[in-house]
């Protein structure tokens, strides 16, 4: 029995266009891949080879970056580039306008090149249908994507502006929004054939391209407007495509799937939370300590106890989800206590600053046990408040632990440069941070580069500005190792809702200098202000101890606020940057439950786009994956991996090691009781 248009949408497999993103072959399609997926995907339809990353951050909205290699361009002169072929970067994003139902297709909107070079910029609106194991796409092109012209432009009708498209221009990285929705336009669309019980998807697609206005007069032979093609679904994670495009040309691809928003599925070799017994109080304070450590991965400060409330002090460095560590002290400390200490507070410190208060009973403790509340019902007696002052007997006082180090590897990389396609260097580094007081601290982190090909290296980009990063080859070569930073870090609460820090030293691989931070983070709100000012001097290549002659003053006005109900944290921040040019940055990730959050940002500041050089504007994707992926044993450690299309002078920021928002992350009841639902587990 065929199954309904509705349920085939919610189970039909989504694969990859050859430009990246949902699509048949050449053209798009109004289909979205699950929430949370990441989407590696190569093509190669000669002369063009296509390196795509996508990513779904939410059911509506698809974006991606595109490396495209145009094998019969030399990317320049053969003295500095030489065989390597052209290399064009774009961004592309689709945002589905409405979802199919039984008799409505879905119906998408979007872009392909709308920040890059423009040389393959194209826009379309598509609608897509199934039935039964038959996928229906149509859709209407712009641009690159409708570049056979056969039809006329409907939005004419509208304006004049829209007659006309022009060329894509020089430099790359621009909003050409004059462009947007001009010119001739085409129809396209097709269908996908999900064979029953098999691997197999097929393929066939009107092109709404014919290939005869390719960029830089690279003109194609088209024998045909009809695209085929095959999928095989390997697993979930891999799919192989074979086609025929253009009627005259093979087509080949390849997709990796991941999905960021999965559960980690390995085995965790953490310990058994504690079982509630009855209650003894106990003389062995130091022994209740070691539990709270080893258990629920609280390093502690102090324990006080009064009449019927027992208060611990710490931080917690081992459950990504502090809830599961809270619960786990919770009934730690509600074993070693009498009866009558009906009351247990945790009182949660990061880096020496006290963040936040929580209090929860014996009683519901012992009724969530039991099966007579429910864990929402528990959740909701975790009222969050600031840490204020302490109040009891102290019976236990922790050892400040002044020393910590930590190895680990580092990549540094460079790619779609004119010396070669990749650069990289793999670094070995040694973290070491001395606490003088909790609080106060020096912190210092080594590099030693182990492996890298950074002899093709040779490249200096032009600049018309104080040359703040595109320095980066002098500081890669001219050393095998070096000092990354060496800070002394001073931080305090000033208030129930203020914290400030000073910091001093060498603060990243560039630049030393002085510096200071004053947050604002109201007790259980999504949302914070913050002010960072820093003098900062320029430093040596060799990044050692000495200095260059550059200064500057730079600093921001940042404002945060989580959107909770859509796992989304957005900043704003307005201010100076390195090159003394002035502007505002916009940064937006998405997080998911399992830790993995993913992002971008872009900075607009008074240099004009022929000052900045090619890209117009700094701008860059992050993804943020904690070690829990990696590790069978909990952790509050984080992998940061950052991707910039090129590096320039313009809206740079200072790169600090420490920022209060990310400190006093807790502050936010939303993530405060992030993962309560796990909090036995």
């Amino acid at each position: 029995m065929a199954q309904s248009a509705l349920a085939y949408e919610e189970t039909g497999p989504v694969t990859q266009g050859d430009f990246g993103g949902a699509g048949l072959m050449q053209t798009p399609t109004a289909r979205m891949a699950p929430v949370g997926q990441l989407n590696f995907h190569y093509s190669h339809t000669s002369p063009y080879s296509r390196f795509n990353l996508f990513f779904q951050p939410f059911s509506w909205l698809e974006g991606g970056f595109r490396y495209m290699s145009i094998s019969n361009v030399p990317y320049g002169p053969e003295s500095l580039s030489g065989t390597q072929s052209y290399k064009d970067k774009a961004i592309d994003i689709k945002v589905r306008l409405w979802d199919e139902d039984r008799y409505i297709p879905a119906v998408a909107i979007g872009g392909r090149d709308i920040s890059g070079t423009g040389l393959f910029s194209g826009e379309y609106v598509v609608a897509s249908k199934r039935w039964s194991n038959l996928d229906f796409s149509l859709g209407l092109g712009w641009g690159y994507v409708g570049a056979r012209g056969s039809l006329g432009n409907p939005l004419s009708l509208l304006s004049a502006r829209f007659d006309e498209r022009g060329a894509a221009k020089s430099g790359g990285g621009k909003f050409n929004f004059s462009n947007y929705f001009s010119g001739d336009t085409s129809l396209f669309g097709g269908v996908s054939y999900y064979i029953p019980n098999s691997p197999f998807i097929l393929k066939a697609e009107y092109d709404g391209n014919d290939y005869q206005h390719e960029p830089r007069n690279n003109n194609q032979e088209q024998s045909s407007p009809i695209n085929v093609g095959v999928v095989y679904q390997f697993n979930d994670n891999i799919d192989f495509q074979l086609g025929w495009e253009r009627g005259n040309t093979a087509m080949l691809g390849f997709t990796y799937k991941a999905n960021m928003a999965a559960p980690f599925n390995q085995t965790r070799t953490d310990p058994a939370p504690e079982p509630l017994t009855s209650p003894t109080a106990t003389s062995d304070w130091q022994q209740v300590a070691n539990d709270l450590r080893n258990n629920a991965g609280y390093d502690v400060s102090s324990i006080r106890t009064d009449s019927d409330q027992v208060t611990l002090v710490g931080e917690q460095t081992s459950y990504r989800e502090s809830s599961k560590a809270k619960m786990r002290a919770a009934r730690i400390l509600a074993n070693n206590t009498a009866s009558e200490t009906n009351n247990i507070t945790i009182i949660d410190t990061k880096n020496g600053l006290p963040l936040t208060k929580s209090t929860i009973t014996r009683e519901s403790l012992e009724a969530a046990d039991a099966g007579d509340i429910s864990t929402d019902e528990l959740k909701s007696q975790m009222t969050l408040r600031d840490p204020g002052s302490l109040a009891g007997t102290e019976v236990y006082t922790g050892k400040l632990e002044h020393f910590r180090y930590n190895f680990w590897p580092g990549l540094i990389q460079n790619i779609g440069g004119p010396d070669a396609f990749y650069l990289y260097q793999v670094t070995a580094n040694a973290t070491a941070t001395y606490t003088f007081t909790p609080g106060l601290d020096l912190s210092s982190t080594l590099s030693v580069g182990v492996i890298d090909n950074f002899d093709k290296f040779k490249y200096d980009a032009p600049s018309n500005l104080p040359r703040v990063r595109t320095y980066i080859r002098e500081y890669m070569t001219n050393s095998n190792y070096g000092i990354q930073n060496l800070q002394l870090s001073y931080r305090k609460q000033l208030s129930d809702n203020w914290y400030g820090q000073a910091y001093g030293g060498l603060l990243e691989t560039m630049y030393g200098g002085i510096g200071g931070e004053v947050l604002y983070r109201p007790i259980g709100k999504p949302w914070a202000l913050g002010m960072d000012v820093n003098y900062v001097k320029q430093r040596d290549f060799d990044r050692g101890f000495g200095f260059r002659d550059y200064t500057t003053t730079t600093g921001h006005l940042t404002g945060y606020y989580n959107f909770a109900d859509q796992d989304l944290l957005a900043k704003v921040s307005i201010g100076q940057y390195l090159a003394k040019d002035k502007g505002v940055t916009f940064d937006f990730s998405r997080y998911f439950d399992n830790g993995v959050s993913a992002g971008f940002w872009a900075t607009f500041t008074n240099v004009s786009s022929e000052d900045f050089g090619e890209g117009s504007f700094d701008k860059g994707i992050y993804l943020v994956v904690p070690f829990d992926a990696f590790f069978t044993r909990s952790t509050v450690k984080y992998a940061p991996i950052t991707w910039q299309p090129l590096t320039r002078d313009g809206g740079q920021r200072l790169q600090r090691t420490s920022q209060l928002y990310d400190v006093t992350r807790m502050r936010d009841q939303n993530i405060y009781l992030d993962g309560f639902s796990n909090a036995y587990k």
